[in-house]
């Protein structure tokens, strides 16, 4: 079964004193997989600023403009529709023995292959002394620990926004035992590479109609490589396997590597600047109801536009009798 989303990405980035020069980068196209694909995808920007179209070393999708006038305020508008595949993501897990799982990890064509996701980085170190929060039972399949780890993580952390921010440690994210998604999904990615599993950070758009937890803006969850299996998505804010209220956008070694948008910006006197997001993800019934009432106000306003005419015409005969 097939799901069709819409998707809308809007940012505002607003300067009290005016830009003298800004690049910005955006990383919110959803990528094309064996279970989504996108069939529209526009992007506008109030100051019409062209942009270029470019893919990093992960294969992710970006988008650059640069702007070199004084603005005071500019806001981005991205607009998506895209086809998911509904599928029980259980399916796709292959049965394996425990002992050639962690035979496998330990090899060092694997250890080679998966490199960039075994490597902890600054925000997915986990230290020393949070080493014994999550022990690994190699008695028990790869896929099995992990869906422990989800579990874990959703267990250990409460969901709460404002109490972390992009630069919180991952020390004081685990002192606290609260944050957002990229917490939850930073804190996972460290403890699966821990234990020599590869890990990669992902964004992408969460459907939360169903009552899942995630943050207004992108969510972030984790991709962890299975022997036998490949590349298997856990999202431990709401301690379940990605699916198909899960679009996935990039994947890097973590948030610096996958942040939808950045930005270097240079102000022509001193002031403060504010960014604000907002996104909606609508299922396609959503969708046609919401294209069903644009197309009455527009056939209502052609109907309007008619009759205007029709009576300038009739004016204009009645003035040449």
């Amino acid at each position: 079964m097939a799901l069709k989303y819409q998707i809308t990405y809007q940012s505002k980035n607003t300067y009290e004193a005016p830009l003298k020069e800004a690049l910005w980068q955006f990383l919110i196209i959803p990528e094309n997989n064996t279970s989504q694909e996108v069939h529209q995808f526009t992007f506008e920007n109030s100051e019409s600023i062209p942009c270029q179209e470019s893919v990093d070393g992960f294969g992710n999708h970006s988008l650059k403009l640069r702007v070199k006038r004084p603005i005071h305020s500019i806001e981005f508008t991205a607009r998506i529709e895209l086809q998911k595949t509904e599928s029980n993501p259980f399916e796709a897990i292959t049965s394996t023995d425990p002992t050639a799982d962690f035979k496998t990890i330990q090899q060092l064509e694997f250890k080679v292959t998966h490199e960039s996701f075994l490597t902890p980085t600054e925000l997915t170190t986990i230290p020393q002394q949070f080493h014994s929060l999550f022990k690994v039972d190699q008695t028990e399949p790869i896929f099995t620990n992990l869906l422990a780890l989800s579990t874990w993580c959703f267990n250990y952390f409460t969901f709460k926004t404002e109490v972390t921010t992009t630069t919180s440690t991952i020390t004081e994210i685990l002192e606290n035992k609260q944050g957002v998604c990229q917490d939850f999904t930073h804190v996972f990615c460290g403890i699966a590479r821990l234990n020599k599993i590869p890990a990669r950070y992902v964004s992408g758009y969460l459907h939360q109609d169903s009552g899942l937890v995630g943050d207004l803006q992108m969510h972030a969850w984790v991709e962890c490589y299975l022997p036998e299996t490949g590349w298997v998505g856990f999202d431990p804010t709401n301690n379940l396997l990605a699916s198909s209220n899960h679009i996935k956008v990039t994947h890097g070694r973590d948030y610096q590597d996958c942040a939808p948008i950045k930005g270097v910006v240079y102000l022509a006197g001193a002031g403060s600047n504010e960014t604000t997001y907002t996104v909606s993800v609508k299922t396609v019934d959503d969708f046609e109801e919401s294209r069903s009432a644009t197309n009455v106000l527009k056939q209502s306003q052609e109907q309007q536009y008619k009759q205007e005419q029709q009576l300038t015409r009739q004016m204009q005969w009645q003035q040449q009798q």
